[in-house]
């Protein structure tokens, strides 16, 4: 079971690493879309309608899929403050307790985020001429991404997997 789960794991991370390759990409579109529209705007005196729209629409996408990431990596809200607080056998309960939540949250986004998809199927973004449904599947996308990282951790842990030691920072250590 537990060989089963780390060859699950490093294809989820192989997954990790395609959606931050596809958020870093469109930051890069992003930003030289940006550049083009204050080019187009400062310089040419013409700014172009569909620029504004298309960086938007491009943002959700690469932020949605960095929070995604940022699951799998161990890099998401969680209840980080107690953990210095409570003993060492509490630790991992409050880590599961916050995995559990980010689930349930993740389960929301997949759900109400979906909702808003299929709504917006019939209505276009007006310079682009794409579906709105376009606008929220990154909510669907990194919602479905969530629930697969925070349900590995959960079943990485309860397997007996350390998922939770992170190597500490120099600066964080107390000399």
């Amino acid at each position: 079971m537990k060989d089963r789960l780390l060859k699950v794991s490093t294809a989820l991370g192989a997954l990790s690493n395609l959606a931050l390759w596809i958020a870093g990409i469109g930051l890069v579109a992003m930003t030289m879309i940006v550049a083009y529209q204050v080019y187009m705007r400062f310089i040419v005196n013409s700014s172009p309608p569909w620029t504004e729209a298309a960086s938007i629409m491009i943002m959700s996408w690469f932020i949605f899929l960095g929070a995604a990431v940022g699951v799998k990596e161990n890099f998401h809200m969680g209840f980080d403050v107690l953990l210095y607080f409570l003993p060492a056998g509490a630790k991992p309960w409050l880590r599961a307790i916050s995995d559990l939540a980010v689930f349930a949250f993740a389960a929301g986004m997949v759900f109400y985020g979906g909702e808003l998809a299929l709504r917006g199927w019939g209505v276009r973004v007006p310079v682009i001429g794409l579906p709105q449904t376009f606008t929220y599947l990154p909510i669907v996308l990194s919602g479905f991404l969530m629930c697969l990282f925070s349900l590995e951790r959960i079943l990485l842990r309860a397997a007996g997997v350390n998922v939770d030691d992170v190597e500490a920072d120099a600066t964080m250590t107390a000399d």
